[in-house]
């Protein structure tokens, strides 16, 4: 997210304001439009500030035809009418809202069902404002347990903390390590692996060594990393030298995936070495932003340092987020969310969204022009880059191109050892239907011939050419 500087030019604006946004009089106080950059001297009609801002907002890019982000942008109206009716209440505040508390307690207890947990009574979990907080809270914890066994010896300069995940992870693992002051240990990828290999990060463990992210859907690619082989690594890594290390699984998107449609797949606390889960409900879990959940395997996994016990507002209260004041929101519509579909409806929703992806992935690469990297049988998400033969046009012209439509399409280079590699990358989420995905090839391809003359790729600056970022 940029960090935003005060604007540098004058904020005079002698132009008028449409007199039609006055409230009753037309050309009552509408000779003057209001400041932007410092707070005006009078107050304006409601309608009036309404319209203004609604006017700038409709040069924003439409949400539902962004295929770059993984977040929600389409909710039942009765969805939006509960958040209505709950965007005024403190989540903190569970004396107050108790009913809110206890819908948050629910979720935790479902989503411990959902993830396997031996016994889910036992599972500690709570919401956040997205997985970017959770991940912070798990590899708190993950921190804090390691200093505890090593207390002996930390801190001291022969004791640094290191955490081991791909350099595939989202940005917020490395904010994490930068944060807390934790080395970040990445596995490059490596031809066709554009994920973590399980026995790479284990031979990066040592007795430092806090624990191994895992990643259960890879924002490349879309592609899950191999749980349950990274925690067989690390079981013949512990037999060999004693070393236990933990496993975190950001689960941001795969974790409200993979239980309905992979359900064979092991990656969850079916495995023992697998400490903490977190996922994203904003993402597939089908609520719109922000709210994300992380969950323990037990007490013992989340120390109890971490939980602060606060008499705030009437009540004790224990809390272990990092954020204090949020609406209680997004939680009361997950636990809509949760009521609305259960299992069978949360399949059929996932179900249809890897079906359209798919589908367009196959229909991409029939165009001939493009070389599929996934084609959206993990995550309902496909990249692809051009063909090999391809040489007038590359990604990054064909992201500008959809632009031209309304398409929000992310064109980005890979990390080490692949930086030679530039992909397209098209999320599908619930609400891009089938009948969107048939207009999107149709615009695709109503520009691939005018692509096909140019002379070279036409864009120069990379950096400039996207403001996707993991």
């Amino acid at each position: 997210m940029p960090l935003h500087r005060g604007h540098e030019k004058p904020d005079e604006r002698p132009l008028s304001v449409n007199p039609f946004y006055g409230e009753a009089n037309p050309a009552f106080e509408m000779a003057e439009a209001p400041p932007k950059h410092r707070l005006a001297d009078t107050p304006l009609p409601p309608t009036t500030a309404y319209q203004l801002v609604h006017d700038e907002l409709m040069l924003d890019g439409n949400s539902r035809l962004n295929l770059a982000t993984f977040v929600t942008t389409w909710m039942e109206p009765q969805a939006r009418a509960l958040m209505d009716e709950c965007c005024d209440k403190n989540m903190i505040d569970k004396d107050e809202y108790a009913r809110t508390a206890e819908l948050e307690r629910r979720c935790v207890a479902m989503l411990a069902d959902l993830w396997n947990a031996p016994d889910p009574s036992a599972v500690v979990g709570c919401s956040t404002t997205g997985s970017s907080e959770a991940c912070m809270l798990a590899g708190m914890a993950l921190k804090r347990r390691w200093a505890r066994r090593n207390a002996h010896r930390y801190p001291s300069r022969d004791a640094r903390p290191n955490l081991v995940m791909g350099v595939n992870v989202q940005v917020c693992w490395e904010k994490f390590c930068n944060f807390w002051e934790v080395e970040a240990r990445q596995v490059p990828m490596e031809g066709d692996r554009y994920h973590l290999d399980p026995q790479a990060a284990a031979e990066l463990c040592d007795e430092n060594t806090i624990g191994v992210v895992g990643i259960l859907g890879s924002t490349f690619d879309g592609s899950y990393e191999p749980i349950a082989d990274l925690c067989a690594a690390l079981d013949a890594l512990q037999e060999r030298t004693g070393l236990d290390v933990p496993v975190h699984v950001d689960g941001a998107s795969g974790g409200m995936i993979a239980p309905f449609l992979d359900e064979d797949l092991v990656w969850d606390f079916r495995l023992p070495r697998v400490a903490s889960i977190n996922t994203s409900g904003h993402k597939y879990g089908l609520v719109y932003p922000g709210v994300g959940w992380a969950l323990w395997r037990d007490k013992d996994t989340l120390p109890e340092e971490l939980v602060f016990r606060v008499n705030y507002l009437g009540g004790d209260m224990p809390t272990f987020a990092l954020n204090f004041s949020r609406p209680g929101a997004q939680v009361v519509a997950q636990y809509y969310t949760f009521l609305r579909l259960g299992r069978e409806g949360y399949r059929l929703v996932q179900q249809s969204a890897r079906d359209v992806a798919r589908h367009l992935a196959e229909r991409v690469e029939a165009l001939g022009d493009f070389r599929l990297l996934t084609r959206g049988d993990q995550l309902p998400v496909f990249a692809f880059t051009t063909a090999p033969d391809v040489q007038a046009f590359d990604v990054f012209d064909v992201a500008r191109r959809l632009r031209e439509n309304g398409w929000l399409v992310p064109a980005y280079t890979f990390p080490p050892n692949r930086e030679d590699l530039s992909v397209l990358r098209v999320v599908c989420r619930n609400g891009f239907s089938a009948d969107l995905a048939e207009l999107f090839l149709e615009d695709l391809g109503r520009h691939l011939p005018e692509l096909r003359r140019q002379p070279h790729p036409l864009i120069r600056d990379k950096d400039a050419a996207t403001g996707f970022h993991h």
